[in-house]
């Protein structure tokens, strides 16, 4: 049995227009307030139970400025606000331990995680731009 399964007519995909707001909203940020954030993509094994469940965790977490995009049931785009990238993997980092602390899997799971910082002076970011970077072909894994 699946625990918090959606009902039929929800998905856990977003409509493609909400990245493109969110990319938007950090390159305004940037360009107009000179504020650094960073898009966060994370990424679980196909068919993995709990990935939907960490990611509703860590989107329970986030603050009312960041956002989130579920590209599909198994990657998902943060977008955090007014960080950089190392306060951006401390971020997911503390989330994480705090998931495996609430709802210990039964084994070790495997995540992949891409950053893509967007800086102060950076002109036209675009999805074209963020979302290569953030999932890569070749992703360095994490357990957790």
């Amino acid at each position: 049995m699946v625990m918090n399964a959606m009902p039929l007519n929800e998905s856990r995909v977003d409509d493609p227009r909400r990245l493109r707001e969110l990319i938007e909203k950090a390159a305004r940020l940037a360009g107009v307030y000179d504020v650094t954030s960073v898009m966060v993509g994370m990424s679980g094994p196909e068919g993995d139970l709990m990935f939907p469940e960490m990611v509703d965790y860590v989107a329970s977490a986030l603050r009312i400025d960041d956002g989130i995009f579920r590209l599909t049931r198994e990657r998902v785009v943060f977008f955090l606000a007014d960080a950089d990238r190392q306060r951006a993997e401390e971020i997911m980092q503390r989330l994480l331990v705090g998931f495996r602390e609430h709802f210990t899997p039964s084994q070790e799971q495997r995540i992949a995680f891409g950053y893509f910082e967007v800086t102060p002076g950076m002109k036209d970011v675009t999805v074209r731009e963020v979302l290569p970077e953030i999932f890569s072909s070749d992703p360095a894994p994490v357990a957790y």
